[in-house]
């Protein structure tokens, strides 16, 4: 039977030449992709939607056996054709339009109906632009539910400029700014029992808005947020009070073009520096000296013509201390430093390297940001280095390799089928799964599968091209997105979650540049504390994991810029957890690493040397004071360790191989 059904259809194949000339003498199509000849045929009455029909056509019929939702597509057979592709409903006497397409993909069309059992369809196609054949296919088109769904509520005090959602009155509840002019901000205090509290602020002028970006940060450490501006001429300064209920105002003198801002401890001296990509010279940063905020040019990107874009600070090598990516965007083409990305290791010593080459990130990309996050849950920040123009490409998922390198896992990721262009692109964990999802192109959220695969969600969000920073906006542990003057609060799922604030007191307020590791049955999850991701939002400061259906959260470890360690065991999930810097000082996880490991001379007072197990060879050495905090930090090229920077005291040496294993042992300085 099989075998004749298959003759059938070749034979029906034959004949499609001269079969589909009339509705009367329509071929019927099935599922899949057959090659349709010469439009030669009656042209139809009508092109529907599409103006005039051409004068000749090709006629087909569907009829499904239960309702379906149909796509028709056509593509090219070897010939250079241009189709119009029109599907009516009815009987030939009477047709009735259903859909029609023109050029949905170059000069080659497509339409999605849906289809009722036992109704016939007819999809014809006109030559109106060509009568060269062409290949049709017809397709079920399988109906995915929405991974997540959001509600939209008005924000009653939107500005001009909403792009910031972040605390600004030091409750850790995210609050929604919006800068309505260079004298005027209206704030939106979240309240801790829900809504939303409208405070307007008359401040000294700015002389600029946030046109281009905004950040948040306490760079003077008084437990109320400031904001920098960045704008087409420049950057500005606005300054909280000591009780959060006015601001100052600097606006720096210095004229450029500005892109991204970035609040940024980049001397590591425990207050917010300022970091400003320039459109079109070498960056800018401004070090916070205590009193100011003192303006500096060049050795973070100084590529003469600029192309500075979407700068983001992540510690991509996990030695502590937070590097620089900047997504690229002209600045003198292809060539060195134009669309080429760069990846900036921080030496540990406020200088940085550029190693985008060596560390297979320097992708010709004309990009404005890219998303970080640990998206396989390894203990290693990777990326998604979105795309703002096809010229150079589509997006890249990059898997950190752990070694300084990162390999290119595009291919099959979802990211490798879409042209879809934005100029924001941030990771969050938006369904609380435990796995890091992409807010990005598509105007959809792209969820993430934890093995680089990502599933954007089945119904668009109409969530706009920019201004649309994240934070948790009614406090409920779930992840809401700003959008214009409309909030879009999470509807939320049963998944459990965990929120962590940070109060810094040797390391600046916010915790910006601390590491935040949750561990439990999913294994380890990690989050880079950042001010300023995406292009040009400003988003929450907070750390939010989702951790699925999981009960339990076996441990959470804060490493601080200042070296200083907080271990907090058994977690609640479902909570808030608050961590003063600290407040949980432990040495317990740096003991029990220890193993049989030879230190000497021991006491020391300018080298220790060391031998370790077999088959262990360290990469790292970090020496712990007895109170849990990292005293020394360096890279290891021979079998010893320079301690003569060290006052006399007790001290735990740990070493560590590019596994991430450790051995330890203690060791005294005299």
């Amino acid at each position: 039977m099989k075998k004749i059904f298959t003759l059938f259809v070749l034979v029906l194949n034959s004949t499609w030449a001269i079969a589909q000339l009339t509705c009367a003498t329509a071929v019927p199509l099935g599922l899949g992709t057959v090659t349709a000849p010469t439009v030669t045929g009656d042209a139809p009455a009508t092109a529907c939607s599409l103006g005039t029909p051409g004068s000749k056509g090709l006629w087909y019929k569907y009829t499904p056996t239960e309702n379906k939702t149909i796509k028709v597509a056509t593509s090219l057979a070897g010939q250079n054709a241009d189709t119009r592709l029109i599907v009516f409903m009815g009987n030939c006497s009477t047709l009735n339009c259903v859909a029609a397409n023109d050029d949905f993909t170059g000069t080659f069309s497509q339409v999605t109906f849906n289809a009722v059992a036992g109704t016939t369809y007819y999809i014809v196609f006109d030559n109106k632009f060509s009568s060269a054949g062409f290949n049709i296919t017809l397709s079920e088109v399988v109906v995915v539910p929405d991974r997540l769904s959001f509600v939209a509520q008005p924000v009653s005090a939107a500005g001009s400029f909403n792009n910031c959602v972040v605390d600004m009155n030091g409750d850790y509840l995210d609050d929604v700014v919006s800068v309505v002019s260079a004298t005027q901000v209206v704030i939106s205090y979240q309240q801790p029992g829900g809504g939303f509290n409208n405070v307007t602020y008359t401040v000294p002028s700015t002389i600029i808005t946030p046109s281009w970006s905004i950040a948040a940060g306490d760079y003077d450490n008084n437990g109320f947020n400031d904001l920098i501006y960045g704008s087409g001429s420049g950057v500005a300064f606005l300054k909280a009070n000591s009780n959060g209920t006015g601001y100052t105002s600097d606006r720096k003198s210095q004229s450029f073009l500005v892109q991204r801002t970035n609040f940024i401890d980049i001397n590591n001296d425990g207050k917010l520096d300022a970091f400003v990509c320039d459109d079109n010279a070498p960056n800018r940063f401004y070090i916070n000296d205590g009193t100011d905020m003192n303006h500096n040019q060049g050795g973070l990107g100084d590529f003469p013509s600029g192309g500075n874009y979407g700068s983001i600070w992540i510690d991509y090598d996990n030695d502590g201390d937070m590097d620089l990516f900047i997504a690229k965007c002209s600045g003198g083409g292809s060539g060195p430093g134009g669309n080429i990305d760069e990846l900036h290791r921080n030496n540990g010593n406020a200088t940085f390297t550029n190693v985008a080459a060596a560390a297979n990130m320097a992708n010709p990309t004309q990009t404005w940001s890219s998303a970080w996050g640990d998206f396989n849950n390894d203990g290693w920040m990777d990326a998604v280095v979105g795309i703002n123009s096809t010229s150079n490409g589509l997006s890249k998922v990059m898997k950190n390799n752990g070694d300084g390198t990162f390999t290119d896992k595009s291919a099959g990721s979802g990211y490798d089928t879409t042209n879809a262009l934005s100029r924001e692109y941030v990771a969050h964990d938006f369904d609380n799964d435990g796995f890091l999802d992409v807010l990005g192109a598509g105007d959809t959220i792209m969820f993430g599968n934890g093995d680089f695969t990502f599933t954007p969600n089945a119904t668009p969000y109409n969530l706009g091209y920019y201004d649309r920073p994240i934070g948790d906006l009614n406090n409920d542990g779930f992840l809401d997105i700003q959008n214009g003057n409309i909030i879009m609060m999470n509807a939320g799922n049963t998944n459990k979650w965990l929120k962590v604030t940070l109060k810094g007191t040797q390391s600046n307020r916010n915790g910006i540049g601390a590491r935040v590791e949750i561990y439990g049955s999913w294994g380890k999850q990690i989050r880079d504390i950042q001010s300023g991701t995406g292009f040009g939002n400003m988003s929450t400061l907070n750390a939010h994991f989702g951790i699925g259906q999981a009960t339990a959260i076996t441990k959470v470890i804060v490493r601080w810029p200042s070296g200083v360690v907080d271990v907090i065991n058994n977690v609640t999930p479902n909570t808030t957890l608050n961590v003063i810097e600290g407040s949980y000082l432990n040495t317990k996880e740096v003991q029990e690493t220890q193993q049989m490991l030879t230190v000497y001379p021991n006491p020391a007072h300018d080298i220790v040397y060391f031998k370790t197990q077999k088959d262990f060879i360290p990469v790292e050495a970090k020496i712990y004071d007895l109170t849990g905090r990292i005293i020394l930090q360096t890279k290891i090229e021979r079998d010893s360790v320079s301690v003569k920077e060290l006052s006399s005291g007790n001290y735990m040496l740990v070493l560590i191989d590019k596994n991430g294993k450790t051995q330890s042992q203690k060791l005294m300085v005299k």
